[in-house]
């Protein structure tokens, strides 16, 4: 079966995924910039989680730009995928609205864990279908770069318990070690 319904409804739910994000932004009461700084728990939270959905974004543009066909499994590794971005925003108001306290920083990485691992299965699904020496499958390799950001949200939320902000600053890592353009599938197509 071919892509582009994959392709339209993820970026959909993407989409909806942002602008739930965005309206969790509420308005100060008061005119000053001291009402506006109230805000910025949840401004932080919310520029991390569009950072991180809009690098999920691109390199799903990426993977799927790369295969030809999808299957069932498939579709199901997708969703998987969605599912935990879903749940993104949620993390990021509770972690925002209680000023970055323990518990939901921990959460939050383990969302971002669990989309990880849900991007990896995604990931393997299509490189089965696509075959190994696929462009997809020369591409991704032994995916270094997402097996470290595991690791990495693994320890962030284990390290949030002992510190919040440690934490939390891991999560900003992982964020600039992807906001580097990944371009394995670019090179491998020739791009």
């Amino acid at each position: 079966m071919g892509k582009n319904r994959l392709e339209a409804f993820s970026d959909g739910v993407l989409a909806i995924i942002l602008t739930i994000m965005v309206l969790e932004l509420k308005v100060p009461h008061g005119d000053s910039f001291a009402a506006l700084a109230t805000l910025l728990p949840t401004f932080v939270s919310y520029a991390l989680s569009f950072i991180y959905i809009a690098i999920y974004w691109n390199n799903h543009h990426h993977l799927l730009h790369a295969v030809k066909k999808v299957n069932g499994p498939i579709l199901w590794a997708n969703t998987h995928l969605l599912f935990w971005l879903s749940l993104v925003p949620f993390a990021t108001a509770w972690m925002g609205d209680n000023h970055f306290a323990a518990r939901p920083v921990a959460l939050y990485g383990f969302i971002l864990l669990m989309a990880s691992l849900a991007y990896y299965v995604l990931s393997q699904c299509l490189i089965h279908v696509q075959g190994k020496d696929s462009v997809l499958g020369s591409a991704v390799g032994g995916d270094l770069k997402g097996k470290l950001s595991s690791a990495i949200y693994a320890t962030a939320i284990l390290a949030s318990f002992a510190n919040r902000w440690v934490g939390f600053g891991l999560y900003w890592v992982v964020a600039l070690i992807w906001l580097v353009p990944d371009r394995r599938i670019e090179r491998a197509m020739g791009e």
